[in-house]
């Protein structure tokens, strides 16, 4: 990322590779329910066509989360956590710690990186994120989408077991599911998330509007997690959508996202567009805001490690 100055010692990629991973995993924790909110609201049109029935489940981001709280219990709200961490340190270690290195291979090791030269980069590294932590983000819906009923029974009981559960009945392909539409959806969210915090972040150090701390942090991740709901969202529903299908429901993405168009009508897309918002816009501060500390930090430590005198 810019704003690192002549004086400071800059990140070494294994200090942005980690630091990415636990930022990400401090974001999660703290905005996890309103993401559990999100693929509840993206799936329920789903639910209701399947079972012939109008009736609106939840409404809204806060109604949503009453509705899981006061009918399943508050701990509801952390389904999937464990695989939703797991996730994060495999996949955000990849896309957001390696994306300035990165631009550094398009770029040749040069400093100057243009706006292509970002997109290529922002893509290459949600493409590679998918690759590594697919199960993890499977696993991580089913088990936000799993309404527990009144005898408790559930459709998973542990993190493995959901593992195992799918890759038995499914195949190791079923660990894939939603493969394609996630790796657009990922190459669409860094190019939106990272480049757009990028040459934010950017322009305000360029233009002396604020220095290289917490406000400037700040601005840029909302500005980032803005664009990113409003572009990524209907790629965001269908990959939600086909990734909680059992097997044979949809024959593809693109079948799933033209049973949404003619089932629900083109506003299926935005489903759960505030909870997105919600979560993007906070889960953008609070990560981009640790890992800034995070790297100074580290790196901080580590010259002093090298240099204690």
């Amino acid at each position: 990322m810019v704003g690192i100055t002549p004086k400071d010692m800059v990140p070494s990629p294994a200090v942005k590779f980690f630091g990415a991973g636990t930022a990400a995993c401090i974001a999660d924790l703290i905005t996890f329910p309103l993401d559990t909110a999100k693929v509840r609201l993206q799936i329920q049109g789903e639910s209701q066509k399947a079972k012939g029935t109008e009736v609106m489940k939840y409404r809204g981001v806060f109604g949503t989360i009453a509705t899981m709280v006061r009918t399943e219990g508050p701990r509801s709200l952390y389904n999937g956590l464990v695989a939703g961490l797991q996730r994060q340190m495999s996949f955000a270690s990849v896309r957001i710690g390696l994306y300035d290195s990165m631009k550094q291979f398009y770029t040749r090791g040069t400093e100057s990186a243009g706006i292509v030269t970002r997109l290529m980069a922002g893509c290459t590294t949600g493409a590679m994120a998918v690759a590594f932590a697919q199960p993890t983000d499977v696993v991580k819906v089913r088990f936000q989408a799993q309404v527990r009923v009144a005898d408790g029974e559930r459709r998973y009981n542990s993190t493995m077991e959901a593992y195992k559960t799918i890759a038995r009945d499914e195949g190791v392909r079923g660990l894939w599911r939603g493969c394609m539409p996630n790796i657009t959806r990922n190459a669409i969210v860094n190019c939106a998330e990272l480049v757009t915090y990028d040459m934010i972040k950017e322009l305000i150090l360029k233009y002396d509007l604020m220095t290289d701390n917490l406000p400037c942090h700040f601005t840029a991740a909302f500005a980032a997690g803005f664009c990113t709901t409003v572009v990524a969202s209907p790629v965001d529903v269908v990959k939600t959508r086909f990734m909680n299908s059992g097997a044979g429901q949809y024959s593809s993405a693109i079948n799933c996202a033209l049973t949404m168009l003619r089932n629900e009508g083109p506003t299926a897309f935005y489903k759960g567009f505030m909870p997105s918002f919600l979560r993007l816009g906070s889960w953008n501060i609070v990560m981009f805001v640790s890992y800034e500390q995070i790297k100074r930090g580290m790196t901080r430590a580590q010259q002093y490690w090298e240099s204690p005198f």
